[in-house]
This record gives structure tokens, sequence and C-alpha cells, in this order.
């Protein structure tokens, strides 16, 4: 038979009514505050594990993001170095230089506003934690008849 602090949870239900209707209302306010402050601790446990579970996928998308980036960044200086050689049997070499600057500063604006628009903070709003405390105190202020 399974116990709870207050009691045994199966086969004495008569019996546990009984005992609440004995309890002091000083010993139900004690349960009472007992359960809110347990509550409160269960909550802030999930919105711990909730951010955290949200600034670990954040760091590592950063560093493999990182990595990437060094990698890519590495064969895009060979790339360009090709190209403005490339434009400058066409170009004066300053001239290709010039235009293959200006077009790589073009494409890097673009791919920094992308980057920056999907680091939206609101990723980080533990929400199922936010749901929970919202139905919590819709259970404490509603009235009971």
């Amino acid at each position: 038979m399974a116990t709870t602090p207050y009691g045994s949870s199966s086969g004495a239900v008569a019996a546990s009514n009984g005992e609440r209707e004995s309890q002091s209302a000083f010993g139900l306010l004690r349960r009472l505050t007992d359960e809110l402050a347990t509550l409160l601790r269960q909550e802030l446990a999930l919105a711990t594990a909730e951010v955290s579970r949200s600034m670990r996928a954040m760091l590592l998308a950063a560093a493999s993001l990182a990595a990437g980036g060094a990698v890519l960044f590495t064969g895009l200086l060979v790339m360009l170095a090709a190209a403005v050689l490339g434009l400058a049997t066409v170009l004066h070499p300053w001239l290709a230089a010039l235009v293959i600057g200006a077009a790589v500063t073009l494409i890097g604006i673009i791919l920094a506003w992308v980057g920056i628009r999907a680091l939206d903070p609101s990723t980080l709003k533990p929400s199922r934690t936010a749901e929970s405390l919202r139905k919590d105190k819709d259970v404490l202020t509603r009235r009971q008849p």
C-alpha cells in the first residue's frame, strides 16, 4: 500500500476524510504552506531545467557555427583570390579587387542580417514553466463552493 506524507493513499479514504475534519486550522495552514513551498521549488526547478536546456542548445549551435565559419572563411579567401586573379585578366588588378570586394561585402551584409534575425531572444523563454505557473495561479485563485 502506497503512502504519502499525510497518510495512506489507498484503502483509507474514509479515514483520511475523518483526519482532515479533525485537523486544526494551524495544521491545515502548515500543510498548505508546505505544499506551496514544494510547488514553488518544483516550478523553480522546471524553469532552471528549461533555461539550461535552451542555453545548452544555443551554445552547441554557436560552436558549430563558429567552426563551420572558420573553415568556410578559409575556402572563401582562396576562392576570392582566384576570382580577383581571373577578373584581373579583363580589368586592371585594382579594379578587379574592388569589384570582388564590393560583391563579397554585400553578400556578408545580407548573411549577417539573416543571422541576427535568427537569434531571437524569445527562444529562451521558458514556455512550459510559464504555462504551469498560469495553471497553478488559476487553481489557487479559483473559489471553492
